[in-house]
């Protein structure tokens, strides 16, 4: 399996030392595949659509939230 890695700031790395329990890589796992779904949907719906760029845009930035409310949900 190919790596990434991913850098977050001092006080995040520490918040995330304190909770060992957590497998982070999964997290990032799943957070990476939710993302790219989301924008596979966004590609398909927007296929052969006379949507601006502007307008796909707004569309990823609501995704975008909605995602992000997910996560912060868990």
């Amino acid at each position: 399996m190919p790596t990434v890695t991913v850098n977050v700031d001092d006080e995040l790395k520490e918040r995330m030392e304190s909770h060992p329990e957590i497998n982070w890589s999964e997290v990032a796992r799943n957070a990476f595949k939710e993302k790219v779904e989301d924008f596979e949907l966004l590609e398909q719906l927007t296929e052969g659509s006379e949507l601006t760029e502007k307008d796909v845009d707004e569309i990823a930035e609501l995704i975008d939230s909605n995602v992000a409310e997910r996560l912060e949900n868990r």
